[in-house]
């Protein structure tokens, strides 16, 4: 599955909040000048750039003079208003020392939930790849409400995983201001050692970064790894490593061992695939059986009603919907035929009861192959 060095043509940069400020309470011009001047030399080699940066915040409180850390969302979004322009700004200022045209591009999550704001996201951007522009990414924080847990991705390493995903980027790196993930919490433990790679990310690993305190910023290991885990399985190699290191980006570029590198743990999906994995519009669930699982994962077929043993959530025809076994393993997600109402009838049922028990049918296949992604 994984790629050599020579093979990350496409590259994603996310830059945390701890890096860019170095440790303080706002931005860093000669960290960010350090890191704008090693992707400059990447981009003079040919290789696709998109950067998905933090630091709005930051920068917004530095403009306004405020060293309190406040919490209020309303007030961070204002901050967030105040700090972006500045940011692309200083950004573009970096860049144009290279000759290089920088481009903007604010996302909320609301912007990537249905197929054409998906399609629309990821044109985009593949354009501006095309154009020999780095493009900035950053949530839309000016209208990203927090409590509204379904309509932002949260923090940026969760969006830096889906912008890869949107790009068919061959890696990520999540640049912080912490080496990678340790075998302990290194802030408790001294002697905790960095792990250089990890092939899967299993529930040991995510203990390990939920066992992780963070000083800065709003996502710390565990969102970091969790990026990790989804980015992964759409076929990139991720990267969770110090900025601060010399010529880092450079160096993961080439493939240096620098930080922690997670290995894809699955080829590249074409692009309406990856869009059904990423969960962005997933409505329900479909629990099979173990002769439907197999049936699935071993000889690619179809989803039949026979093998449906339960089902969550509400939804209509043409939903995207995930399937788990019975011990709860998510197999995959697919696009369904039925609707939640419709399948809670025939759910167990040979397809030819499909018309005596609804009075219509639409096709033998619950979810067919082709509108299919398995694990």
């Amino acid at each position: 599955m994984e790629k050599s060095a020579t093979a990350y043509k496409r590259i994603v940069a996310k830059f945390g909040t701890g890096l860019l400020t170095g440790g303080s309470d706002r931005l860093n011009e000669k960290v960010m000048s350090g890191l704008a001047g090693q992707l400059a030399q990447l981009h003079a080699q040919g290789r696709e750039l998109v950067i998905v940066s933090s630091g709005a915040i930051a920068s917004g409180r530095q403009k306004l003079g405020l060293a309190e850390q406040i919490k209020d969302v309303p007030f961070k979004q204002v901050l967030a208003s105040v700090g972006q322009h500045r940011l692309v700004s200083l950004y573009e200022r970096l860049f144009n020392r290279y000759d290089i045209t920088v481009a903007q591009a604010l996302l909320a999550k609301t912007d990537l939930l249905d197929r054409a704001g998906y399609l629309n996201a990821r044109n985009t951007l593949l354009s501006l790849l095309g154009l020999k522009v780095i493009c900035v990414v950053n949530e839309n924080d000016v209208v990203a409400v927090d409590e509204l847990h379904e309509t932002i991705f949260g923090d940026n390493d969760n969006l830096s995983a889906m912008v890869a995903n949107l790009i068919d980027a061959d890696l990520l790196m999540i640049l912080t201001d912490t080496a990678g993930l340790h075998t302990a919490d290194p802030h408790l433990h001294p002697e905790a050692q960095l792990i250089p790679q990890v092939e899967k990310i299993d529930l040991k690993i995510e203990r390990l970064a939920a066992n992780t305190t963070s000083r800065l910023g709003t996502g710390g290991m565990v969102t970091k790894v969790a990026a990790a885990k989804l980015a992964t399985s759409f076929g990139v190699t991720v990267v969770i490593a110090d900025g601060r290191e010399p010529d880092a980006i450079l160096r993961l570029a080439r493939g240096g061992s620098v930080g922690t590198r997670f290995l894809s743990t699955s080829s590249k999906l074409e692009s309406r695939k990856r869009w059904m994995l990423s969960g962005l519009s997933t409505k329900g669930k479909l629990v099979v059986d173990s002769g439907a699982a197999k049936a699935l994962k071993k000889q690619q077929r179809s989803l039949l009603a026979a093998g449906i043993k339960d089902l969550g959530g509400e939804f209509q025809r043409g939903a995207i919907v995930n399937i788990y076994d019975l011990e709860g393993a998510r197999l995959g997600c697919g696009i369904t035929n039925y609707s939640s109402a419709d399948i809670k009838i025939i759910k167990g049922a040979h397809s030819g009861k499909i018309l005596t028990l609804l009075g219509y049918d639409y096709g033998s296949e619950v979810v067919h192959r082709n509108n299919l992604v398995v694990l």
